[in-house]
C-alpha cells in the first residue's frame, strides 16, 4: 500500500470499477423487497452547488440497502426547470446584443435545447466525482420523449375528468420575465412606497396604486361603517384626471373601516381582493395595464376625440399611454396637484409588495385566460394518504405544514408563457377562433402583432405557424387535445406547463408508467429525499398525481434535509462570497471528506453548517483509516504465516464489534445519518486505532491480535463505505489482493450482521 492516500489517484479508477462491474444496477434475482429512490432532477442550466451534495443521504441509503442484498437502483435525472432555465438563456441572449423576440418559438426552443444539453453533461461528471453510485444507464431528462407522453396523457385525462379548465382569473405576473407565476412562486417584501389620498367626489380614498384608479368600477365600504352608510347603493359622480365618471357604492364585510379613510376603490382587473369582489358583485373588469407593465389607453382614445374630450384630459391620456407604472405616478402626481384632487401624501407608508422570485420585478396582478388544475379532488387523498401513514415524514415535524398548504384547495395556475418546458398539447382552429391574438416573425423575420383573421389577409396561416411565437385566445376559445396538429387549420398552444406539472410526475416518468418494468418493480419508491423548501412545490404534487394516476402513493418515506450555509450559519450567496463549490472541495480534499462532513453533526430539517475546516477533519479521518489499513497490512509482510481466521478473535471486542454493527444498523434505519457516522468516527479512532491496536502490539498472542484487527477494521470498513465508499474501497482492494478478505468489490459485500 501507498504511504499515503491521495483520493485523486484513486477516485476515478474506482468509479470506473463500480460501473464495469454493474454494481450499481439492482439485482432483480434476490427475493428481497425492493429498494429505490429517484434522484430530484438538478436543473439542467448550471452547474452543481454545494445543497445538491447533500444527497450523498440518498447514496448511504443505496449503498447500505446494495450491501443487505436488496434489489437496489438509484435513478438519475435533469429536469428542463422551465422558466427557470428560459431565463438563465435569455440572459445569454442579452450579452450577445439580441432577445427570444428576434426567434420563433420552434428555433428557440432548439437553441435552448442545445444550451441545456452541454450542461446536463457536466453534472453528470459532477454527480460521479462525488462517487454516487446512480444507474446511469436509466437516467431521465425532463423533455424525453416517454416524458412528454406521459405528461400529454396526464393533461388529457385530466381534462376528460373535469380537473383541468381554463378561465379568464387574476393571475401573478411578471412583466420582466413575461410570465404567471403560482402563489408560491411569489416573494413578499416589506417596502416603503408612498400612499396617496385623493379626492373621490364626496370622499378621500387612499392607495399606494393610483394608476389603476382609471378602471375602478366601484368603490366598496363596510356596512357597518355609519360614516358612508347614506351612500350604499347610489351612484356618485367623480371628477378624475380624465373627467367625470360615475361610480357606484357597494357594501362588503372584508372592507377594513381603519384602512385609510375606510373607502376602497374595487378593481377588479389588477388586485385579486377587488377581483374577488367582483365575481362576487358582478362588476366589469376592464384592464388599464399590458403584460409590458405599460400603461394602456387605447380605449379612452378609441372613444374620446377633439370634438367630445376637453383637451386637457385628451392630451393626457395620449401622454399616459405606453408609459411604465413608475412614470405613470410621477405624471399623475403632478396633475392630481394640478387639478386640486391630491389631500396629502404618506412617503413611508410600509405595506407588503409581490415581487417576481426570479427577477425581483414586482408582480402585476392581471386578469388573463390561462390553465388551471383544481385542487380539491387531488389534495383531499394526498392529505388522507398521510394522515392514515401511507407517507412517513422525517422530520415528523414538516407534515403539519404539508397539511397547512393542501388544505387551502387554491386552484393552481399551470400555464407558462415560455418557450421552454412541455408545450401544453392544445390545438385552436382558426375558423372557430378567428379573433386569435397572435406574434409571429414573417418571412422577412419582422415581428408581426395581430388578430389571425386580420392577419390572413396579408399572410398565409403556414406563414404565421412557421414563426409563431405566441398566441392567445379567449377564455371560452374552442380547442382539441392532441400530440400532432389535428389538421391544417389549427395553430397550436404557446404556453408551455409550470414545470411542476410535469417534474410533479417525476416518479412515473422515471420509471416509465404505466406499463415499464422498473415502475412494475420499484413503484412506490422507498424514499423520496430533497430540501424542506419544496415540500410544497414538488413533493406533496407527486404525492396528488401519484394518488391520482395510481391509486398509490409515490414513495413510503419523505426524508427532507436543510439548507448548507457557511460555518457562521449563514445562506451561501454569491455577492456574500461565501459560496463553497463542492467540486472544489472535492479536488482539496477528497470526495470521501466533504460526503462525510456534509452528514456528521447534522439534524435532518435544520441548517447544515460547513467549512473548509471540517472536511479537512475528515480527510484526516480518511488518512487514518488508511494507515490502520497499512499496519495491518505490514504485520502480514513481516509476518507471510499470518492469515485471517474469522474464528480466532479476540471475543471480549468482537462483542463491541457487533454491539457497533446493531447500533449502525438501527440508525440507518431511522435515518439518523449523523449518529451513524458519528459513532463509526469514534470507534474507528479511539476505540480501534487508540485502544485495540495500540494495545495489541504488545500482545503475545500475534495470531489473535492480527484475526482480531482484520475482523474489527473490515467490518468497520463495510460500515463506513456508504458514507466514505472511497477510501474503504480502496483499502479493501489491497486487503484482496493479500488474501484478508473474499469478496471482490466493498460495494457489493454483504452487510455485517
Amino acid at each position: 500500500m501507498d504511504k499515503t492516500f491521495i483520493p485523486k489517484n484513486h477516485e476515478q479508477a474506482l468509479y470506473k470499477l463500480w460501473e464495469t462491474a454493474g454494481a450499481f444496477k439492482p439485482n432483480l434475482i434476490s427475493k428481497k423487497e425492493p429498494f429505490s429512490i429517484l434522484l430530484p432532477p438538478p436543473n439542467a442550466n448550471a452547474s452543481l452547488h454545494v445543497g445538491q451534495a447533500m444527497y450523498v443521504i440518498e447514496d448511504i441509503l443505496i449503498r447500505w440497502k446494495r450491501m443487505q442484498g436488496h434489489p437496489t437502483v438509484w435513478i438519475p435525472g435533469t429536469d428542463h426547470a422551465g422558466y427557470e432555465t428560459q431565463y438563465v438563456y435569455e440572459k445569454y441572449l442579452a450579452k450577445k446584443g439580441t432577445s427570444r423576440f428576434n426567434f420563433d418559438r420552434e428555433t428557440l426552443y432548439k437553441d435552448i435545447f442545445a444550451f441545456v444539453k452541454e450542461n446536463s453533461g457536466l453534472i453528470e461528471e459532477q454527480l460521479k466525482i462525488l462517487g454516487f453510485s446512480l444507474d446511469w444507464d436509466r437516467k431521465t431528462f425532463m423533455l424525453d420523449d416517454k416524458v412528454i407522453k406521459i405528461v400529454y396523457s396526464t393533461f388529457e385525462k385530466m381534462v376528460k375528468d373535469g380537473l383541468i379548465y381554463r378561465d379568464n382569473y387574476i393571475v401573478n405576473y411578471c412583466p420582466k420575465c413575461g410570465t404567471t407565476f403560482a402563489d408560491l412562486e411569489v416573494t413578499h417584501l416589506e417596502r416603503k412606497d408612498p400612499l396617496y389620498y385623493i379626492k373621490y367626489g364626496p370622499f378621500v380614498i387612499a392607495t399606494v396604486r393610483p394608476e389603476t384608479k382609471f378602471r375602478d368600477t366601484a368603490l366598496a365600504v363596510n356596512p357597518k361603517d355609519k360614516r358612508y352608510s347614506k351612500y350604499l347603493g347610489t351612484s356618485i359622480q367623480i371628477l378624475g384626471l380624465l373627467g367625470p365618471v360615475k361610480m357606484t357604492v357597494i357594501a362588503d364585510e372584508e372592507v377594513d373601516p381603519k384602512f385609510g379613510t375606510g373607502i376602497m376603490k374595487v378593481t377588479p382587473a389588477h388586485d385579486p381582493h377587488d377581483f374577488a369582489l367582483g365575481k362576487k358583485y358582478h362588476l366589469p373588469v376592464t384592464p388599464i395595464i399590458d403584460t409590458r407593465g405599460k400603461m394602456d389607453f387605447s380605449w379612452y382614445l378609441a372613444e374620446h376625440n377633439e370634438k367630445n374630450t376637453e383637451p386637457k384630459y385628451l392630451e393626457r391620456a395620449k401622454l399616459y399611454h405606453g408609459k411604465s407604472v413608475t412614470e405613470m405616478r410621477k405624471l399623475m402626481r403632478a396633475h392630481f396637484e394640478e387639478d386640486g384632487l391630491l389631500e396629502k401624501v404618506d412617503e413611508n407608508y410600509t405595506h407588503s409588495v409581490a415581487v417576481c422570485y426570479k427577477s425581483g420585478h414586482d408582480i402585476e396582478p392581471l386578469v388573463l385566460p390561462n390553465w388551471f388544475v383544481k385542487m380539491r379532488p387531488l389534495a383531499e387523498p394526498a392529505i388522507a394518504a398521510a394522515k392514515v401513514g401511507k407517507i412517513k415524514f422525517v422530520p415528523k415535524r414538516f407534515e403539519k405544514q404539508y397539511y397547512q398548504w393542501l388544505e387551502k384547495f387554491i386552484d393552481w395556475p399551470i400555464s407558462r408563457q415560455v418557450v421552454w418546458g412541455v408545450r401544453i398539447p392544445v390545438w385552436y382552429s382558426v375558423k372557430e377562433n378567428p379573433s386569435m391574438e397572435v406574434t409571429f416573425l414573417n418571412t422577412s423575420t419582422e415581428r408581426v402583432i395581430g388578430v389571425v383573421n386580420e392577419l390572413l389577409k396579408t399572410y398565409s396561416l403556414e406563414e404565421i405557424r412557421t414563426g409563431l411565437q405566441t398566441l392567445r385566445t379567449p377564455a371560452n376559445a374552442t380547442y382539441i387535445v392532441s400530440d400532432p396538429s389535428p389538421g391544417p387549420d389549427y395553430l397550436p398552444e404557446t404556453d408551455t406547463f409550470d414545470t411542476w406539472f410535469s417534474s410533479g410526475q417525476w416518479p412515473l416518468t422515471t420509471l416509465n408508467y404505466p406499463n415499464g418494468k422498473d415502475f412494475k418493480t420499484f413503484y412506490p419508491t422507498s424514499v423520496l429525499d430533497t430540501m424542506w423548501d419544496i415540500l410544497f412545490f414538488w413533493v406533496a404534487r407527486m404525492i396528488m398525481f401519484g394518488i391520482y394516476l395510481t391509486g398509490e402513493v409515490p414513495f413510503k418515506t419523505v426524508y427532507l434535509h436543510s439548507m448548507v450555509t457557511d460555518e457562521k450559519g449563514q445562506k451561501m450567496s454569491k455577492s456574500k462570497g461565501n459560496v463553497i463549490n463542492p467540486i472544489e472541495i472535492v479536488n482539496e480534499f477528497g470526495a470521501d471528506a466533504l460526503r462525510i462532513a456534509l452528514v456528521a453533526g447534522c439534524a435532518p430539517g435544520n441548517p447544515i453548517a460547513l467549512s473548509k475546516e471540517k472536511v479537512k477533519g475528515y480527510r484526516n479521518f480518511g488518512n487514518k483509516i488508511w494507515n490502520i489499513g497499512r499496519y495491518i497490512f505490514m504485520l502480514k509482510e513481516q509476518d507471510a504465516t499470518l492469515s485471517y481466521d474469522e474464528k480466532k478473535v479476540d471475543k471480549t471486542f468482537t462483542i463491541t464489534v457487533q454491539t457497533l454493527v446493531k447500533n449502525t444498523t438501527k440508525q440507518l434505519s431511522s435515518f439518523r445519518f449523523s449518529d451513524a457516522a458519528l459513532g463509526l468516527y469514534d470507534f474507528v479512532w479511539n476505540d480501534l486505532a487508540n485502544t485495540y491496536l495500540e494495545t495489541s502490539k504488545e500482545s503475545k498472542d500475534k495470531v489473535l491480535m492480527f484475526n482480531t484487527l482484520v475482523y474489527a477494521f473490515t467490518t468497520s470498513l463495510k460500515l463506513l463505505h456508504p458514507f466514505m465508499p472511497f477510501v474503504t474501497e480502496a483499502v479493501w482492494q489491497e486487503f484482496k489482493k493479500e488474501g484478508l478478505v473474499e469478496e471482490p468489490q466493498l460495494i457489493s459485500a454483504s452487510w455485517p450482521k
